[in-house]
């Protein structure tokens, strides 16, 4: 069996096998020119582009790595607008624009280039209400029928989730031609419900509390919802059988090489199963 695998790999015997140095020198490599990532983006193109998708779920994963984190930044005071109407002559700061107000607006690039990639420590509540944090990046993916991942985005484990909607949009739209974007509570944003009609899409989006009791779903739509839970099953695929909870490496550019490596073997498979 050993024979086998060797074979496989393109190795006669054991001592063809290079070194650990070797093979860490290859995986930097593979990560600074996101080989992963462009291998990913090729295979769904080649078996999804030409297809309709009904749903792309979207959602965040924490991941955890062995790294400590970034120094936090100086936090940046907005400035406060004076109540009332401007007085005679009065000049007042203009309050720069949010991130989500600008990605509208932005390419694909910009957007990307925007994102906080540091790693640093996140907050979240877990199913049972209590918050846990950790140290590392947030893994953003868009998932379609069928449980097949088609995007992924890697970030700061501190963004909130409603700040890598819009890219991802941008970047699934580019790859498959789809029809409802299914996102939980955390992407309840007017910016991001517009930006989806936008391209065509019929957004369905849960309300956050406060805003239930205003619109709430139709059953029909209900329904559809209930789709969201490919997104759960791939971030949960991820972490038990394809790497994504035992990341031993550091850096953006290294974490997300080993995520993806795993994002492409779920693919892989998730499109076998289709086919067969």
């Amino acid at each position: 069996m050993t024979t086998l695998w060797l074979g496989i790999c393109g190795w006669e015997s054991a001592g063809d096998i290079p070194s650990e140095s070797t093979f860490s020198r290859a995986f930097a490599s593979f990560a600074a020119d996101e080989l992963p990532q462009r291998i990913h983006g090729r295979m769904i193109l080649m078996h999804a582009k030409q297809k309709l998708v009904g749903h792309v779920s979207r959602d965040a994963t924490a991941i955890a790595v062995p790294e400590r984190p970034e120094p936090k930044a100086a936090e940046v005071v907005r400035p406060r607008l004076k109540p009332g109407p401007k007085a005679k002559g009065e000049v007042r700061e203009s309050v720069p624009p949010k991130r989500l107000e600008l990605q509208v607006v932005r390419t694909l690039d910009e957007n990307l280039a925007d994102l906080p990639k540091g790693c640093n420590t996140g907050t979240k509540k877990n199913s049972h209400g209590y918050k846990e944090s950790w140290n590392g990046y947030k893994l953003h993916l868009d998932t379609i029928d069928g449980d097949i991942p088609v995007s992924a985005l890697l970030t700061s484990a501190s963004l909130h989730d409603s700040q890598v909607a819009i890219p991802l949009m941008q970047m699934t739209a580019k790859r498959v031609a789809s029809l409802y974007d299914v996102m939980d509570s955390a992407y309840d944003a007017d910016l991001i419900w517009d930006f989806s009609r936008q391209l065509g899409h019929v957004p369905i989006i849960n309300l956050m509390p406060q805003r239930k009791s205003i619109l709430p779903m139709d059953p029909a739509t209900v329904e559809r919802f209930k789709q969201r839970t490919s997104a759960e099953r791939v971030n949960s695929l991820l972490k038990e059988r394809y790497g994504a909870r035992w990341v031993r490496v550091r850096g953006a550019q290294k974490v997300m090489a080993h995520l993806m490596f795993g994002v492409i073997a779920l693919t892989a498979s998730a499109l076998f199963a289709r086919l067969c």
